[in-house]
């Protein structure tokens, strides 16, 4: 099932192969290199699903899905923390700002992909 994928992060290497490897399983994907850039992408493609680095250099990532969940445009958008950070404390953090997954890097590739195929999407 083809999805529409926006993913930001900051890190080039880790976004153009996160990205790479999403378009090689035929989905749909949009980069943004700052937490900004993300929020304003979200708010025009409307994609399904929202990769965020909790780790960005303007607003961290917990801002952007603070911001995305505020908005009506985007509120219902999935949302999934891509992040260094593994401990269960940084697990909470991310659901409690509104995360609906929180996965450890490096990103599992097939953890990912279940989840874009697993995960509902909002109508």
């Amino acid at each position: 099932m083809t999805r529409r994928v926006l993913i930001i992060e900051d890190d080039d290497d880790a976004r153009e192969t996160l990205a790479e490897l999403l378009r090689l399983d035929a989905h749909q994907v949009s980069v943004a290199t700052s937490g900004e850039e993300g929020v304003g992408l979200a708010s025009s493609l409307a994609p399904e699903f929202v990769l965020i680095d909790i780790g960005l250099p303007d607003i961290d990532g917990y801002e952007v899905a603070r911001r995305l969940r505020s908005n009506p445009a985007t509120s219902r958008l999935r949302l999934i923390a891509i992040t260094g950070y593994g401990m269960q404390e940084d697990r909470r953090s991310a659901l409690a700002a509104g995360f609906d997954e929180h996965l450890a890097k490096p990103v599992e590739l097939e953890s990912l992909k279940a989840l874009l195929s697993e995960l509902p999407v909002a109508a």
